[in-house]
């Protein structure tokens, strides 16, 4: 294998080209076609549909991932019509199906699918899902049930945990004082759950009811199709205001704007990382470019039915190393005392420096209040976090009792539902959502996200036995754009929000290897599929080092005029300020940062200084980057795809 990585590798993991955003319009609104589904559809500049796509879901909920054929786009100035046909093809499973979507002048948007099990195979879902925005939030709606009542209702402000909204055959939102976009619903019966459970930014409207069971037997043959269809409706049945004030609205800003408020602020939180789940110990180059990110601890997960001292013993060294403590995840099972009384004789005996132990239960989605009271008895002195080892979903359907608790965790993943990365990029702000709600039922205790990670570690909803990975494939846990530009700023993003909502504590990734925050010496198992560099650390380490710089210091909020394409975050310690933004797409942006001093230095990591700044990462961190003047404290910057650039005002 080359050492000298593509564009596509760098940018986002993988050797191929994204999929073709197809910009599209239906009279007053505007949408974007990409791979089968539709994307982003507008009223003017107001967002009213996130996306609408057809879902085929095994028997462990795993998505089975479309393939696109016969593809025709006819489009006029106001309308279109896109017709393909769709295989969703993955071990026992094969569904076709035919798409049609058409847009009118009106407004009105079709979607209809119409398929045939190729196989027999199980499933928890076919059919469509149709996805409003988060900004709906403590919007108005109506609900039209299967039996025809209207439901008056409001979309949650906090995470429902629970579906807000059953029995749908169709729901109208309000999106102006006199205008409502309907969305009306054929082919099974829909219902409503509250994505943000799982950090995806939006509700989400899908068939069938989850109180049906499941799995169920698709035998070859059998057709199912369906249809969702989008009408704007005003109140007051004038047409001609809802085309005109569309127009009015409807114009593009390719220029990005990113503001701060520096009257507010919040503590940087403690950031720690997870043990490497290679299992081997970190030698003392890998030991030493760890020592830069100012870490505050190391995460260590504990199952007691295995030898779990050697693991201990290595999180130790590393963690003394680094002079940091450990924050210990500890598995227990209904035998939980006697492994309580285990582990105290192991800890008097290796000493561990631990800031945390995170109680959870191997059968429990979310810990119990008893395994919390027996832990206090064996971990005395020491600050004692429960919650869940899942999805948020999971912490707030089964809330903890807080009482006896320090602190309260759960983890986060992007890919839950969805993998692309403009799907990934829209978590970002969820994630903020996720910590308000907690702090509505945690009695104001702190709160630790740990871990943090690009996909999931486990399937928590998982109904039968996991497959491993075929030969040459990645495990399931490891995700290609770990060692891009796109996921430095997926965690610089991620770090922005949960700092910005004031959460305690956060744990990312892993500290070596394809889960990690840099490459193995020996390098990746599978060099083809994961192209990284042996020895060299990741992009997103190096957004890790700048922003622990600044451990112990504050954070600004700040806000993208496009968080979709831009975020940023705003560090401050003592008289020091830094800014680092990131492009979060394959477009260059120009982008204005405001209410800076006259004079900053500016330093960018993109395509062209990627690489070497991987292999040589002290180099890299050593540059302060070129001098620039600002016009009356703005400076407008061109961001590289995918470019990570680090503002610091001299």
């Amino acid at each position: 294998m080359s050492t000298k990585l593509s564009p596509p590798v760098l940018y986002y993991g993988k050797d191929t080209l994204l999929p073709e955003h197809k910009e599209l319009r239906a009279g007053p609104l505007s949408l974007i076609f990409e791979d089968g589904d539709l994307r982003y559809i507008r009223f003017g500049n107001k967002e009213i549909i996130r996306r609408v796509y057809v879902a085929i879901r095994d028997h462990n909920w795993d998505t089975i991932l479309p393939k696109l054929s016969n593809l025709q786009i006819d489009t006029a100035d106001e309308k279109f019509k896109i017709t393909y046909s769709v295989e969703n093809k993955q071990d026992d499973i094969h569904f076709s199906w035919q798409g049609t979507i058409t847009g009118k002048e009106d407004g009105t948007v079709t979607f209809s699918m119409d398929g045939e099990a190729v196989s027999t195979f199980e499933r928890n879902r076919i059919g469509f899902c149709l996805l409003h925005p988060m900004s709906c939030s403590n919007i108005p709606c109506r609900v039209e049930k299967i039996d025809g009542t209207i439901e008056q209702g409001i979309f949650p402000k906090f995470i429902s945990p629970h579906q807000p909204f059953m029995d749908m055959q169709a729901i109208s939102h309000q999106v102006e004082s006199d205008l409502w976009a309907e969305v009306r619903f054929s082919g099974d019966i829909f219902e409503m759950e509250d994505q943000r459970n799982w950090t995806d930014a939006s509700y989400k409207t899908y068939c069938t009811p989850l109180a049906v069971p499941y799995p169920v037997v698709v035998k070859a043959g059998t057709k199912v199709s369906q249809s969702i269809k989008l009408t704007l409706k005003s109140e007051s049945n004038k047409t001609k205001p809802v085309r005109d004030s569309a127009r009015l609205t409807n114009k593009k800003d390719n220029h990005t704007t990113f503001i701060y408020d520096n009257k507010k602020t919040h503590s940087i939180p403690c950031i720690g990382l997870g043990s490497a789940s290679h299992n081997q110990p970190l030698s003392e180059r890998e030991l030493g470019h760890l020592k830069a990110l100012n870490l505050s601890h190391l995460r260590v997960d504990i199952d007691f039915e295995s030898d779990y001292q050697q693991t201990l013993q290595r999180a130790i060294n590393e963690a003394n190393s680094l002079s940091i403590s450990l924050e210990v995840a500890l598995h227990l099972d209904n035998s939980a005392e006697e492994q309580l009384k285990s582990w105290k004789k192991t800890v008097e005996q290796l000493e561990p420096s631990v800031a945390t132990y995170l109680i959870f239960h191997q059968e429990e989605s979310s810990t119990s209040s008893q395994w919390v009271e027996i832990s206090r008895r064996y971990l005395a002195g020491t600050r004692i976090g429960a919650g869940t080892n899942a999805y948020f979903t999971e912490l707030n359907r089964n809330r903890p009792a807080v009482e006896g608790l320090d602190l309260i965790c759960y983890s986060i993943n992007p890919q839950v539902h969805a993998f692309d990365n403009s799907s990934l990029t829209e978590t970002l702000e969820a994630q903020a959502i996720t910590v308000e709600s907690v702090q509505q039922f945690s009695s104001k205790l702190p709160i630790a996200v740990t871990p943090i990670t690009l996909l999931p570690r486990f399937n928590p909803n998982a109904t039968g036995p996991e497959s491993p990975p075929k030969a040459g494939e990645l495990p399931d846990q490891v995700d290609v754009r770990q060692m891009s530009l796109y996921g430095a700023g997926w965690t610089l993003g991620s770090l922005k929000y949960l700092s910005q909502s004031g959460v305690y504590s956060t744990t990312y990734y892993e500290t070596s290897g394809w889960r990690g925050v840099m490459e193995t010496e020996e390098g990746p198992q599978l060099p083809e599929q994961f192209q990284s560099i042996p020895g060299a650390v990741f992009p997103l380490y190096h957004v890790l080092a700048d922003i622990g710089d600044f451990a112990g210091g504050e954070v600004m909020p700040s806000t993208s005029s496009n968080p979709l394409k831009l975020e940023g975050i705003v560090l401050k310690k003592g008289k020091l300020r830094r800014i680092i933004l990131a492009n979060l797409n394959l477009t260059p942006l120009k982008v204005t940062v405001k209410d800076l001093t006259e004079s900053v230095l500016v330093r960018h990591l993109n395509e062209a200084n990627a690489q070497s700044a991987n292999k040589s990462p002290e180099d890299f961190r050593a540059e302060v980057g070129q001098h620039l003047s600002t016009s009356n404290g703005n400076l407008t910057l061109d961001l590289e795809p995918y470019a990570i650039a680090r503002i610091d005002e001299a």
